[in-house]
């Protein structure tokens, strides 16, 4: 890993770290902090020219000034003549404005793909992002990780029987269906109907779930209000062990209380967005991605396929 330097911002260093020490490269000294006037100020502490860069930052809240943050950091790169610049998105915000699905509105994840472009990066590392094609959005190379293996691991060992993987929308259809697959579960999807951006209302369950334990899989929970109805569809029809399986919790807004009060036994996330202590729920559960996308930072450094990493 000679000629590699793995630099983060504040918007999760602990994750940074962690790939760090998996990779056995020490983290590049950087210093990411702010004018008087709020402006993002950017110093690379060391000689980076000629180097494979690789700057991790999710764009989790706060979301804008960590994706600043992300744009200014890549900008500093390119001009101390960097050899090539990945930016590493473990969590890729803006990504649920992705088409206009009425009149008059932004497709903000391909801003954003705009902006990491123009701003100097040569490709982009992310996972499990909301809708496949915002792969598409980008004219660079873009290698799109799941977090799958770690989650389904996990599930794996706690060998529960009877098993049912839950779409909680026809859109993650197949995402629960490769977890159904590896974790030797039928598959049931919850049908629902949108009556706001953060609320949903269940209207039937397709499948069978009475006395099963249950799965729920998805990519993200924000308010996890999708997340908590489909727990207590779930639960009034007979379901018996609720889990939820979630790669980026967003957690805004009231989804702590929701989740506390909800008939989930346990919310598995990952570390693609920080946790902080005041969100902390015995019910919540968060393990690490960092050597998913340590060995992918590994296999792009060394121009090796990512494909292993993928299921």
């Amino acid at each position: 890993m000679e000629q590699c330097e793995i630099f983060t911002g504040n918007s999760n260093p602990q994750l940074a770290k962690k790939i760090c020490d998996y990779l056995e490269l020490p983290p590049g000294k950087i210093e990411v902090a702010q004018f008087s006037d709020g402006e993002v100020s950017v110093k690379i502490e060391e000689n980076v020219r000629g180097k494979d860069i690789f700057i991790v930052q999710s764009v989790c809240a706060p979301v804008n000034k960590s994706l600043v943050e992300l744009l200014v950091m890549i900008d500093a790169a390119k001009r101390a003549s960097a050899e090539r610049i990945t930016a590493v998105l473990p969590y890729y915000g803006y990504a649920r404005q992705d088409w206009k699905e009425r009149p008059r509105v932004p497709i903000t994840a391909k801003l954003v793909a705009n902006l990491i472009t123009a701003a100097g990066a040569n490709r982009v590392l992310t996972m499990d992002l909301h809708t496949p094609q915002i792969q598409g959005f980008f004219d660079i190379p873009l290698d799109h990780l799941f977090a799958a293996p770690v989650l389904i691991k996990y599930f794996q060992g706690l060998n529960l029987s009877n098993l049912v993987v839950v779409a909680p929308d026809v859109g993650s259809i197949k995402t629960a269906r490769a977890f159904a697959k590896r974790l030797h579960a039928s598959l049931a999807v919850v049908d629902k109907r949108r009556n706001s951006p953060d609320s949903v209302e269940v209207m039937h369950i397709i499948g069978e779930i009475k006395g099963k334990d249950v799965v729920i899989v998805d990519d993200l929970a924000a308010t996890a209000g999708t997340l908590c109805e489909a727990a207590c569809a779930l639960k009034k029809n007979g379901s018996r062990n609720i889990y939820a399986s979630i790669t980026h919790g967003v957690l805004s807004g009231n989804a702590i209380e929701n989740i506390a009060n909800s008939s989930l036994k346990k919310l598995i996330i990952t570390d693609t967005i920080p946790l902080p202590k005041e969100k902390e729920l015995k019910k919540i559960e968060v393990l690490s991605v960092a050597s998913l996308l340590g060995e992918a930072i590994r296999c792009i450094h060394l121009e090796k396929s990512v494909s292993s990493l993928f299921i």
